[in-house]
């Protein structure tokens, strides 16, 4: 879906396929058939935006085949959707039955992660719409923090390959003349987990096709307040390439028996739910929403946010809700100002079937209502800051 922002520029609002993972090519192509075109004509539009997520096997084979990015191309378009951004932060098995900590690997000190994120800039350089010369890839935030924060030569190796991948999109704007950017993903318990975090190692590799994708769920989970956040990124010259719309799980009395009740059923096995609370003391958490229900782990006089994407148009039933107002906040300081400070926005909830059970789309026909209908409060959002939707 495009937007005109008041300053003339495009503003493009997609949403993240991670939420029907496929491994492999053929995936790919069923989800275009099955779930996002059906999502398109439930908004009635001509067109819509996907961030796509291309697990290494998908992306290996379209690297080692032109005809079939050729073919990806021609399916997409005759679909009706259309690629500005790609979801470059899980590498593989995020379909799996466990994936928690698997999510993190490889990281940013290893080779693979720098190979697997060059071959998703040269495919999105191809995917581009004819009309659009910039893409955007977000991509893990360097690494989970262990071991990675206890050794020295880390941080030097991961500036090394971002620096390498800076260059490496410098020939391929020069060679295809589309610049693609990649934005550092923020999130709780890794090396990179506020947006504060960032600042030191965007600094350091200081090129301009290198910054930062603001998600919103991570930057409320750890209490993260989006004026003085954005603030601080823009006096740093640190970039927001994207933004990804998301909504935390928000328990404001997490003391009370029937609180812990109601978390404990978004407990699953599935991801993890990196849980903080903001004390006078500072940002304490746990890895996972199920240490933090067991008590003893976390204070539970202050509130508790969990790093669950909750559908942005469906917060939980109380005592629980979601953290909605700090994606209208950040969605304001973005795009509601004379001039955005990113153009590509993707709606990210991956966790639809990872849902206490009652909450879970059971058909194919449900999880498309659901995406489309928060594919539609984000247009609404947008048009009320003053953004007119295009056809």
């Amino acid at each position: 879906m495009r937007f005109r922002h008041p300053d003339g520029s495009i503003v493009h609002l997609s949403y993240c396929t991670n939420v029907h993972p496929a491994e492999t090519l053929d995936g790919v192509r069923a989800q275009l058939r099955d779930h996002c075109e059906p999502v398109r004509r439930r908004l009635g539009r001509d067109r819509l935006g996907i961030g796509l997520w291309l697990a290494r096997d998908a992306a290996r084979a379209l690297i080692n085949d032109p005809a079939e990015l050729r073919a990806l191309r021609a399916d997409l378009d005759g679909r009706g959707l259309e690629v500005v951004t790609l979801n470059g932060f899980p590498y593989e098995g995020f379909g799996a039955d466990e994936v928690k900590y698997r999510v993190y690997r490889p990281d940013w000190t290893e080779p693979d992660r720098l190979a697997h994120t060059t071959d998703l800039a040269r495919l999105l350089a191809a995917l581009l719409p004819d009309d659009v010369t910039e893409g955007t890839i977000s991509t893990l935030p360097l690494a989970w923090r262990t071991p990675y924060d206890t050794e020295p030569a880390a941080g030097r190796t991961a500036r090394t390959a971002l620096t390498t991948l800076a260059q490496r999109l410098d020939a391929l704007a020069e060679l295809t003349g589309k610049s693609i950017r990649i934005g550092l993903e923020p999130e709780p318990g890794c090396t990179v987990e506020t947006t504060a975090d960032a600042i030191a190692p965007l600094t350091d590799v200081g090129h301009e096709r290198i910054g930062i994708c603001v998600d919103t769920c991570h930057l409320a989970t750890s209490f993260e307040d989006p004026d003085t956040a954005l603030a601080a990124l823009t006096a740093a010259g640190i970039p927001v390439v994207k933004s990804q719309l998301s909504a935390a799980l928000h328990a404001e009395h997490p003391h009370l028996p029937e609180v812990r009740t109601a978390l404990a059923a978004f407990a699953e096995p599935r991801f993890l739910h990196q849980t903080r609370t903001h004390t006078a003391a500072g940002l304490r958490g746990t890895d996972d929403l199920d240490e933090a229900v067991a008590g003893g782990a976390l204070p539970d006089s202050t509130p508790w946010r969990a790093h669950f994407h909750v559908p942005l148009h469906a917060p939980p039933a109380p005592p629980l809700t979601s953290t909605l107002p700090v994606l209208r906040a950040t969605l304001a300081r973005l795009v509601g100002g004379p001039v955005p400070l990113t153009r590509h926005l993707e709606v990210e909830t991956y966790t639809w079937q990872a849902l206490p059970a009652e909450l879970r789309p059971r058909t194919r026909t449900q999880l498309a209502d659901g995406i489309a209908a928060e594919l539609t409060l984000a247009r609404d959002l947008l048009v009320d800051l003053g953004l007119k939707e295009l056809p």
